[in-house]
């Protein structure tokens, strides 16, 4: 019987304290932090799977004094909120009916038949809290070994039950596959149009996660093989692809952190109107668009003067539009944008009335103060003063 190794997190008082709560034969720790955990990796989140029902959970934390939140109650999860982190505690299920979108769900009392409506098979390991023994009733354990991303079951039935699985194969590829699953890709590539009928946050959501892990290129490659990337991202055609090859490589040259947006905007032709437009049919946060305009617009000259770039811009944006030119980041290093040290109160203190001729000595000042590299209090003196004379 394999065991998980212990970790950090399965030391966790307030962990023992929720298994004392809804008992040991009751609850196993599963998902993400089993496999990361016997991949010898760290774990994130911690998930369990229970018997109890959602209103039991409730019931037997509340006389631990252990506070939970209705997180996902129809489908059985609620949250623990303990001292360490928040745990979701999800009943034992199994699908009803699902459309590809959304599952309905009845409650189970079999671990194996809760294992099977999941995904991938290195995502159905079920570790108990005390003994840490695990159980695999799918082959994951194997599959680790392997580095191989299989789904539980048939493929195809797994995919029609909710198409962003083929997104969440790819991610998953990314991060832990190393030898291809034929089938999965299979399915992937004959499924591929489904993902039109799925929300378009859902979509972006594993999108830019995919294009945020450390080496997404091959992943992004394999999606264009399989007829994944037309759909979700037609504008990334093979020119894209090698920017985001080159935007990589540079990366790892300056050292600079993934960041999924900039990487984003290397799959797409660096016009205004089109990045507003994926930002739009993406649903992107606010900052997110932002982010994604502000690459888009990136030009030669922007290497010019790196600092005059982010104080205009922002420092995200001028490290982005570096990046993607192939420059280096070492200007921006330590570097923090200054703050225009003149106020326009001092000006009609001089003698200027207030209105239009203030702001434009102001922006005038200002764009010298930028293009002498941010000056010190004594120049910003100088350049009033020549503003002053010229008038």
């Amino acid at each position: 019987m394999t065991r998980l190794p212990e970790a950090e997190w399965t030391r966790r008082e307030d962990l023992a304290g929720l298994v004392a709560a809804l008992g040991a034969e009751n609850l196993r720790w599963v998902g993400g932090a089993v496999r990361d955990t016997l991949l010898g990796g760290t774990a994130k989140d911690i998930d369990a799977a229970t018997t109890h029902r959602p209103e039991g959970v409730i019931e037997l934390c509340r006389d631990a004094g252990i506070r939970t939140v209705p997180t996902g109650i129809d489908h059985g999860t609620v949250t623990a909120l303990l001292e360490y982190g928040p745990v979701e505690v999800t009943t034992l299920r199994h699908d009803v009916s699902t459309d590809g979108r959304r599952a309905t769900v009845a409650f189970a009392d079999d671990w194996r038949e809760d294992a099977a409506r999941r995904d991938f098979t290195i995502n159905a390991l079920y570790a108990h809290p005390e003994t840490l023994e695990i159980a695999d009733y799918f082959g994951g354990l194997d599959d680790l070994v392997a580095r191989r991303v299989r789904f539980i079951g048939d493929a195809l039935q797994r995919i029609r039950e909710d198409h962003l699985r083929i997104l969440r194969y790819f991610r998953f590829q990314a991060r832990f596959g190393d030898a291809l699953d034929e089938q999965a890709l299979a399915a992937c590539r004959d499924l591929a149009g489904t993902l039109k009928e799925l929300s378009r946050e859902r979509v972006a959501m594993e999108l830019l996660a995919i294009l945020g892990l450390p080496d997404p290129g091959p992943t992004v490659e394999l999606m264009q093989h399989c007829g994944v990337l037309a759909v979700i991202l037609p504008e990334a055609r093979a020119a894209e692809r090698a920017c985001l090859v080159a935007l990589l490589a540079h990366e790892r040259a300056q050292n600079a952190a993934p960041e999924a947006v900039r990487r984003l905007a290397a799959l797409i032709p660096p016009v205004r109107a089109l990045a507003e437009a994926v930002a739009v049919r993406l649903r992107l946060s606010r900052a997110q668009r932002a982010r994604l305009v502000c690459a888009a617009e990136r030009t030669p000259e922007d290497a010019a003067d790196p600092r005059g770039l982010a104080y205009r811009e922002s420092i995200d944006c001028a490290r982005d539009r570096l990046l993607l030119a192939g420059k280096s980041l070492r200007e921006l290093a330590h570097w923090e944008v200054p703050q225009f040290p003149l106020k326009g109160g001092r000006i009609i203190a001089l003698g200027v009335a207030a209105g239009p001729e203030v702001a434009r000595m102001m922006r005038a000042i200002e764009r010298s103060w930028v293009a002498e590299g941010f000056p010190g209090p004594e120049r910003i003196d100088a350049l009033l003063e020549a503003e002053l004379a010229a008038r």
